[in-house]
C-alpha cells in the first residue's frame, strides 16, 4: 500500500526541484520557437489581433504548467496543499486548474477564428482532417471522465493515498496508451487548427502538446517514479 506520508517523510526535499531547470529551459526555447513560427497578420477576432490572441494562449498554457509544477511538488513533498485545505484540497485545486485547462482550448480556438483561412491547401481535407482529430481527442476525454475520473486527473495521487492506491486504468483508451490524456486528448488541439485552417492555431497547437510532454518528463514523470516506483503509471 502506498502511504504519501511515508514518501513525505523518505524523500529528500531537494526532489522539489528535480527536472524544473530543464523544465524552464525548454519552456523558453519553445516559446521563443513558437514566437519565431507564428505568422503576424490583420485579421481579429473580438477586437484582437492574431497575435494578442496567440500571446494569450502562451501565456495562458505557461502559467497552467507552472503552476501545476508547482503546486504537485509543493503537495507531493510537504503536502502543502492538504495542510491549508484538508479533506477540500483537490476540490480547491480543481477550482485553480480546471479555468486553466478548459482556457486553452479557447484561448487556441479564438486565434484560429482570428487567423482563419491563412493555411494554404485544400480546404476539404483541413476540415476532414480537424474532425478525424477531434474523434480520438472526444474519445479520450470519455474514457477520462469515465474511467479514469477528475479526482484522478486533477493528479489526486500527490493529494490523497486512496488516488494513490487505485488500480491502473485499461478500459478505452487507456487500453491503447497509459498516457491516454497526452498521447490523444492534445490531438483536439490539432483538430481545432485544422478546422480554422489557421497556420497560427496548428502553430500553437504544437507548442502546448509538445509542453505537456515538457511537463510529463520533468514534473510529474519524475513523480510517478517516486509515488509507484518504477512500475507504470496513468498520466
Amino acid at each position: 500500500m502506498i502511504a504519501l506520508e511515508e514518501i513525505r517523510a523518505n524523500t529528500g526535499k531537494t526532489e522539489i526541484f528535480r527536472g524544473q531547470i530543464q523544465h524552464v529551459m525548454i519552456a523558453a526555447l519553445l516559446t521563443a520557437g513558437t514566437y519565431w513560427l507564428l505568422r503576424d497578420s490583420t485579421g481579429r477576432f473580438l477586437g484582437f489581433g492574431v497575435m494578442n490572441w496567440a500571446a494569450g494562449t502562451i501565456a495562458v498554457t505557461l502559467v497552467h504548467q507552472i503552476i501545476v509544477a508547482v503546486v504537485f511538488r509543493l503537495q507531493l513533498h510537504l503536502g502543502l496543499m492538504t495542510r491549508l485545505f484538508g479533506k477540500h484540497a483537490l476540490k480547491v485545486w480543481g477550482a485553480v486548474f480546471l479555468p486553466f485547462l478548459f482556457g486553452r482550448p479557447l484561448a487556441l480556438l479564438c486565434a484560429g477564428v482570428a487567423d482563419m483561412g491563412s493555411l494554404e491547401g485544400n480546404r476539404v481535407l483541413q476540415l476532414l482532417g480537424g474532425v478525424l482529430l477531434l474523434l480520438p481527442a472526444g474519445w479520450a476525454a470519455h474514457s477520462v471522465l469515465k474511467y479514469f475520473g477528475i479526482g484522478r486527473a486533477l493528479g489526486g495521487d500527490h493529494f490523497f493515498d486512496r488516488y494513490a492506491n487505485m488500480p491502473l486504468v485499461k478500459k478505452g483508451a487507456f487500453g491503447y496508451s497509459s498516457n491516454a490524456m497526452y498521447s490523444f486528448v492534445f490531438l483536439g488541439l490539432w483538430g481545432i487548427g485544422l478546422l480554422c485552417g489557421s497556420w497560427n492555431a496548428l502553430v500553437l497547437a504544437l507548442f502546448q502538446h509538445a509542453y505537456i510532454w515538457v511537463h510529463m518528463y520533468c514534473t510529474e514523470g519524475p513523480d510517478m517514479e517516486i509515488i509507484y516506483g518504477r512500475g507504470q503509471a496513468n498520466l
